[in-house]
Formats: C-alpha cells, structure tokens, sequence
C-alpha cells in the first residue's frame, strides 16, 4: 500500500457513544431529550451506555415531564453498576419529592426505591416518609409500594423508622386505591418476614370491606387475599363477611372471582347454618362456569382451581356438568382437565349422559385423549357401584370396534373393574380373550395375563393362552414378565395338571437362569421355594383375597387440600403442589416498576407472581408499552361465560343440550323502558317480538317480549346471534314458555361478549335469528347502544385521567357537535350519564360555558375519556373523547345523542 492510502484508516465520524455524548449536553432541550431516547432504545437493545452515566444525570434538572421519566428509567438501570455516580441524582431526587406536580413526587419516591443502592436507601427516609402523608393519593399509594421495597433492601431501617407504622395508618386511608397499595405492600413483607407484621383486626376487617367495593381489580384482588387469611370469630361475622364479598363474583377479572371465592370456602368452614352453606354454593356456581368461557390458557387455570373446589364442596357444580364436556376445538390440556371434573362429578343421577360423552370422546382422533377418555370410564365404574354394568357395556362396545389402542386401554380398565367388584363381571372374560392377538403394549399384556391368572379356573384354555405368551417371554418387558410369572404359579396351583407343570417349569428356569432382572429373579425364587416345600402355604400367599381398590378420583390427603384453597388463584392450585414445594426462595421474584409511572389506578403494583388466574388491570395509553412485561404474570381479562356457536343458518338443527347453559337467577319480567318492536305480527306471521339491548347489575341481557296473535300454539323457541362488532352471544337457552294464541311472555336472555366478533369497522347492528317449532327462521336487525357496555370500573382518579388524556396522541382525539342537544341542568345531565357507567371526573367553566370532564370505559379495559363542553338552556353541545379504539367514536357520539335527546 502507498503512502496515500492512509486516508482509509482515518474517518470523520467519532461513533456512536461520542455522538450521544455531545448531544446529551447539547444547549437545545429537544435535542438533548431526542439523545436520551437514543440511550434508552439502545439500552433496551442490550447495548453498553453506562459511559454516558453522568450526561444523562445532567439531564435531570428538566420541567419535561417526558424526559424525566427517561432518565429515571436509565438510572434505575444503571446505578446498581454505578454506586458512586448515582449520588450525584440524590439531590434532584430529594427536590421532586418536594414537587408541586404530584406525578412527580410519586415519580421520585418511586424511582428512589428501585434504585438499589445502599447509599441512596439513606436518603430516600425523609421523602418517603413525607410522601406517606402527602395530600394526593396518588403519591401516598405511590410510597406505599416504596416501604414494601425498602423493607426488601434494608428491613431493620424500615421498622427504626416507623414506615411499618405508617403503612398500617394507610389502611384507613379514605382513598381505595391507597388502601389497596398498603395491604398489597403490607402482604410482602409479611412474606419476608418471620414475625407477624400484618393481622386483620375487627376495625381494618371494616375498612378492607369497605374499600373493596370501591379500588380497582387488583386492589380487590390483594384486599381478597389479605381478608382470605382472617379468621372470624363466629359463624355470624362469617356470614356477614362472605355476603360483603359475594358481589365480587360477578366480577369480569378471573382473578377477583378465584380470590372471592378463596375467602368464601375458607369462611364457609365457620358458617354452620346448612341453608346459608347452599345458597352460597348456589352463587359460587354461575361465576367458576364463566371462567370457563375464556382464552384456553385461562380456562386451564380455571379448570385446575376448580379440580380442588370440587374435592371439596362437589355440590357448587354438581348440577353444572354439562359445561365440562369436551369442545371439538379445546387444546388437549384443556380436555384432559375436563374430563377429571368430569369423573369427579359424575353421579348415579349423570352417569349415563356423561358415559354418552365419554364413549363419543373414545372414538376421536387424539390417541392419548381417547386412552384418556376410555379409562375415565373406568374409573366411573369403580366410583359408582350402581353404574359399573352400565360402564362395562360401554367398554365392551368399544372393544368391538377394534381400534387397537381402545381395546388395550378398555383391557386395562376393566382389570380394575375385576378388582373392585370381585366374583361379578366374569362373564366378559371371553369376550376379551377374542383380543389377546391385538396386545403389543405392556400395561395391556400384563392386565391380559393378571386377568388370566385370577381366573384361571373358570378360563377352560387358560394354561393356552398363557403358553402363547411364555413363546416371547426372554423378549418381554419386566412388567409382563412378573405378570406372567405369577399368573403362571395361579394357574399351577388352581390346576395342578401336567401342561401347567410343564409351564411352571419352564418359566422358573427362564426367570432365575435367563434373566438379569433382580426383581424378576427374587420373586421366581420364592415361588420355587413356596411350591417345593409347602405348596398349601403357597396357595395362602398367592391365591390370598386382596384388597379391594378404591375410588381415586378424590386423591388428595384432606390436610393438602386445604392448604392447597388456601392458595387458589396462585401456581400452587395450578400445580396442585404445595407453594415450598416449588418455592425455593422465600421472595420468589424481584419486582422490577413499571417504568412509565402515571397510570389510571394499577398502583405501580400489578406484577403479583401468584396470581396465575389473574386479568392485568384496564390498560392505558401510558403503561400499554410495558404490557408484554406484564404478560407473564397477568393472563388476559375475561369476558363472562359464552355459549358455543353454531351457524346462524342451522338453527333447525340445534340441540339445547350443545349449548353452555349459565344459571342466571334473573327476574324473568323485564322493566324499564318500552321495548322496540323488531319482529312486527305482520312478518312473523302473527309472532311479533319486542326486544332491547339492556346492562343490570353489571350483566349484558337481551330484554325480550314474544307476543303470539296467530291461531295456533307455538312453542320449542330458539335463539341465535350472528357475527357482531361486540361478538355478543346468547349465554345459554331461551326461556321461554309454550304461547298459547293470544297470550304473550317475557325474558331476560344474558349474554355474553367477544364469542363471534365479526371484522370490518365496528357498528351497532346485531343481526338475530329466532325459530320455533311452529314456523319457519325469523331473522331480524337490533340497532343496538354503546353505552349498554360501559362497565361499573370506569372511574379513573383525576390525576390518572389527565396523565392518560395527555398521554394518547392528537390523532385518537375525535369531536363532534351536536347542535340539537340542550343542557338544562349540570346535575341532572351527569345523573343521566352516570346512570349509563360515564363517570363524572371534573368541571371548568370557559366564558359563560360549562366543560364536562367524564371517564368510562368498555370491556378489555378500553378508557373513553370524555369532554363535554356547553351553554346550560342553549341548544348545542360539543362532545370531544379520547379513545385507543378511535374507532368507536361514531357509535359513542350516536348513542350519546340518543340518552340526552330522551
């Protein structure tokens, strides 16, 4: 190379860090806020910023709430590797916890106790300690959480400095989201800690109760799980405490009804009163059935909590079996599950519908699902005594179907059903030696031959069907082997004749000269030694009456289970193990802070590894970044318990029994407001139906009015939902009586969402079809409201509202006017939203204007954020929402129009 060819190792550019570095000190605010979201994407990469430790730090002194947060994120990441240089942010931190904006106090104290460092843990008192008594209760749940991490770091200075004290004061916060914060944090360092720290007493057992009903799904969810560990002193405050807590079954969170119905089992213990025990039975039944209608993964969970409920109280669902048979579509562990229900459930009143299902499941395609289904026939007849024949003639047909693994599986069974019931189903033997040529697993071999061997007096050809088994005796796997061995040494002394000595002599041989398997050799040897020197002792020892096995499918030592409903809606009742069994550490996860802190009322908190079964709270716009760390440990919200769906068009076809019936105690007599007439008399051919879109008590029901003016009775009614925006669905059967001519009735269908959802734009059509066994399809079109599926969990705190208003882009804004709207009164006019789940948050006035600031929120925890602005007894009003689903806009502004044109 020439000398001029240096060039080529020279370059302009300084690289990456150095380029960051000088931007980072830029005198322009937008640049230096661009660079340090350059450092947080390539921290976030895995790339090595910590260079750049102190520029980032200089970049704290900033009005920019944005850019604040970066930087707090990038010291919260970097200063357990940085000890030294993170002193230099103590000072910033000490004055934002003194900051007139209250998200930034929380941001502070927040920040200060994920920092980990022991230098920083002594500066943090003072502002925590002031941030536990500050005046927004966002900054006091904030702090709350903070104790429970400092405690984690340093647990002798939280209890020198009176925070444990402080954090049970917050118990009586007037706030339920701080109350909420303290009892979860609370909760934690009980966990940590060897002595007891949290207790419930009479005056806190009042104010969790209180608070629950107000606090957000994970609020209620750590207040459930603190109050599932109180015990009450008579079975009266257990009755008062379980009926403060039923209401949370309706719940939408799976999580909040497995943590409701942890507390109410565990009360129920104390409840003596047998009519209170099976009205609460009753309640808990509709709501672990709901849980069943979600994702499969939640449904597993479901189905693992509910696998314990059953052992223990079998009469919740006694009555609710049909729920657990098997969908074609469900994932095999979902299946699996269903079925030990099943069996646990089965009764003499039952058993014949659940061995329909079993015996149509032993026909599928799924090899282990059918083997599965085929021994849960199995073990129904060894549960119920009356049912065994009943059971065996299910088997006995799936044997004639010679599918080969069937009938390995049905030969398998059917030694147990021997066993149990001793001397009584001999008479099947011949029909299952038909199949000894089919037999290549082990376990069916050796079912084969223990049944040949027990009843080799009655088996004219045993000592044959024995000798076909001994041809491969050296090639036979040891559970065969010692089958054959004794079933061999049954037989020589059931029948002492000469093939059977002949036999005996051979298999002793092979199984003490031929074989290195010392189980297999020591048993041929005590044989050898029984029969040569006492062969009636012989017959004692292995012609002696056994045992008679029992029903398994209640497995469980009583004293775990319990421990393991103490532990429903956490891994343990996932694993069914007990949590030190798997738990090795006593804190099982370091919680890391979200890092985008202002949220609408999460509490900073909702990463809680033991609840498997959970719902993560409503998510906004300000923490939706952060969701796919949450998603781990917090499974997605669940709707409430949709039914299958058939095709809208094959309703002629539909049998009641396929769809997932919900026990809904509603009044079947619909009130409020007119219905709509959708089925006029002069179409339906004298049926004219009224119906209506209506929300009670947090449920979604189709309020209906059948009306029959033709001349002939129509009975047989049926219902179906096509494809919609909501995926609304019918959550079980239409109820509705036989019409005679002339006569009308009435119902409340609940239903349920997100079952059929249709794509394209959203709209407000629901397109239905109704039959009876009289006439032909009726299809009609409801134009439906938005405001039916509101929900009662869209208040939002003021500050989380403005956090989450400012936090969505421009582009999710949408404004309407309304020009024909007239606000006669503020009061009157919130009255009316509020009664629709549109909660009021704030007011202002602008000029002689009155602007309205409301929250609502819809299912999947999508927040509207509402403003209202107009001229009280002007006609016209403007109506601006924010929204993730932006979408949905034109459907809200046209169902608004609709309530305050009324």
């Amino acid at each position: 190379m020439s000398g001029h060819d240096s060039k080529y190792f020279s370059t302009t550019k300084k690289g990456e860090i150095p380029e960051l570095k000088e931007e980072l000190n830029s005198q322009y605010k937008d640049k230096r806020k661009d660079a340090v979201k350059k450092v947080i994407a390539a921290m976030t990469v895995g790339k090595d910023v910590s260079s750049l430790f102190t520029d980032v730090v200089n970049c704290m002194q900033t009005e920019n709430l944005e850019l604040k947060k970066l930087v707090y994120l990038y010291l919260i990441n970097y200063a357990k590797s940085q000890p030294d240089l993170a002193i230099l942010a103590v000072n910033t931190f000490v004055k934002d916890s003194q900051d007139p904006n209250p998200l930034i106090r929380a941001l502070a104290v927040r920040t200060m106790g994920c920092i980990r460092v022991d230098k920083i843990t002594e500066y943090l008192c003072d502002p925590l300690q002031r941030c536990l008594k500050d005046d927004d209760p966002y900054v006091r749940k904030t702090a709350a959480i903070c104790v429970a991490k400092l405690y984690d770091i340093n647990a002798e200075l939280v209890e020198d400095r009176g925070f444990l004290e402080a954090l049970k004061d917050l118990i009586s916060d007037n706030n339920p989201m701080v109350v909420a914060n303290a009892v979860a944090a609370l909760a934690e360092i009980q966990e940590n800690s060897t002595k007891p720290i949290f207790e419930i007493t009479t005056h806190t057992l009042s104010k969790l109760l209180t608070a629950l009903n107000e606090c957000t799904e994970w609020g209620q969810v750590f207040i459930l799980d603190a109050l599932s560990k109180y015990k009450a002193e008579d079975a009266r405050e257990a009755e008062n405490i379980v009926e403060r807590v039923t209401p949370r079954l309706q719940h939408a969170n799976c999580a909040v009804v497995l943590s409701a119905v942890k507390m109410i089992l565990l009360q129920m213990e104390l409840i003596t009163s047998t009519d209170v025990v099976r009205n609460l039975c009753k309640k808990m039944a509709p709501p672990l059935v709901t849980l069943l209608s979600a994702e499969p993964e939640i449904q597993y969970v479901a189905l693992r909590n509910i696998n314990l409920i059953v052992q223990k109280r079998p009469t919740i669902l006694a009555h609710e079996i049909k729920v657990f048979f098997c969908k074609y579509n469900d994932p095999i562990y979902v299946k699996m599950e269903k079925l030990e229900i099943m069996i646990k459930l089965a009764s003499d009143r039952n058993i014949d519908q659940v061995l329909l299902e079993f015996k149509e499941y032993a026909t599928e395609v799924d090899v282990d699902f059918v083997r599965k289904a085929v021994r849960a026939i199995g073990r129904c007849a060894i549960k119920l005594e009356r049912a065994a024949e009943r059971c065996i003639s299910v088997l006995l047909e799936l044997i004639k179907i010679k599918v080969n693994y069937v009938v390995q599986e049905a030969i398998i069974v059917i030694k147990d059903i021997f066993r149990r019931y001793p001397n009584t189903y001999e008479s099947i033997i011949a029909t299952l030696c038909e199949s000894l040529d089919t037999l290549d697993e082990p376990e069916a071999k050796a079912s084969m031959i223990w049944i040949i061997g027990e009843y080799a007096e009655r088996i004219d050809n045993a000592d044959e069907l024995l000798e076909s088994f001994l041809e491969t005796f050296p090639e036979e796997p040891p559970q065969v082997q010692l089958q054959l061995l004794t079933a061999t040494v049954k037989l020589f002394l059931k029948k002492p004749t000469e093939g059977p000595q002949q036999m005996i002599q051979v298999v002793l041989n092979n199984a003490t000269v031929e074989t290195d398997n010392p189980d297999l050799r020591d048993r041929a040897y005590i044989y050898w030694r029984l029969l040569s020197t006492d062969p009636e002792s012989a017959k004692d020892v292995v012609l002696a009456e056994k045992p008679v096995i029992s029903d398994d499918s209640n497995q469980l030592d009583s004293s775990l289970l319990d421990e393991l409903l103490a532990n429903i809606a956490t891994l343990s009742s996932v694993y069914h193990k007990p949590p030190d069994a798997f738990v090795t550490r006593v804190k099982t996860i370091q919680r890391t802070e979200e890092e985008d802190f202002p949220e609408g009322s999460g509490g900073g908190y909702s990463e809680s590894p033991s609840h498997a079964a959970g719902a993560s709270p409503p998510p906004t716009v300000s923490n939706a970044q952060y969701a796919a760390e949450r998603q781990p440990t917090a499974a997605p919200a669940v709707p409430a318990a949709p039914a299958p769906v058939p095709d809208l068009l094959d309703l002629i076809g539909m049998d009641n029994n396929n769809s997932a019936i919900v026990s809904v105690d509603q009044p079947a007599t619909p009130s409020g407001p007119p219905l709509s007439v959708v089925l006029p008399a002069s179409t339906g051919q004298g049926l004219q139906i009224s119906a209506q879109l209506i929300r009670r008590d947090g449920q979604i029901f189709y309020s209906m009015l059948f009306e029959n003016n033709s001349q002939i009775p129509l009975d047989g009614f049926m219902i179906q939902f096509n494809k919609n925006t909501f995926g609304l669905a019918a959550a079980g059967p239409l109820q509705i009586p036989p019409l005679q001519p002339r006569t009308s009735a009435s119902t409340l269908l609940p239903m349920v969402l997100f079952q059929n959802t249709s794509p394209g734009p959203p709209n407000t059509i629901l397109q239905v079809a109704v039959k009876n066994n009289q006439q032909p399809v009726w299809y009609f079109n409801d134009n439906i409201s938005l405001l039916v599926f509101f929900t009662e969990e869209g208040r939002m705190e003021r500050s989380a509202f403005l956090e989450t208003w400012k936090s969505l882009p421009d582009s999710n804004e949408v404004s309407v006017d309304l020009p024909g709207i007239v606000m006669n009164s503020v009061d009157a006019t919130l009255e009316r939203l509020a009664a629709s789940n549109m909660f009021f948050i704030a007011k202002r006035k602008h000029a002689n204007q009155e602007v309205l600031y409301l929250s609502a929120q819809i299912p999947r925890g999508i927040p509207f954020l509402i403003e209202l602005t107009a001229v009280v007894g002007i006609p016209g009003l403007k109506c601006a929402i924010k929204t993730p689903s932006p979408e949905m806009a034109p459907l809200f502004f046209e169902a608004l129009e609709r309530l305050l044109r009324i």
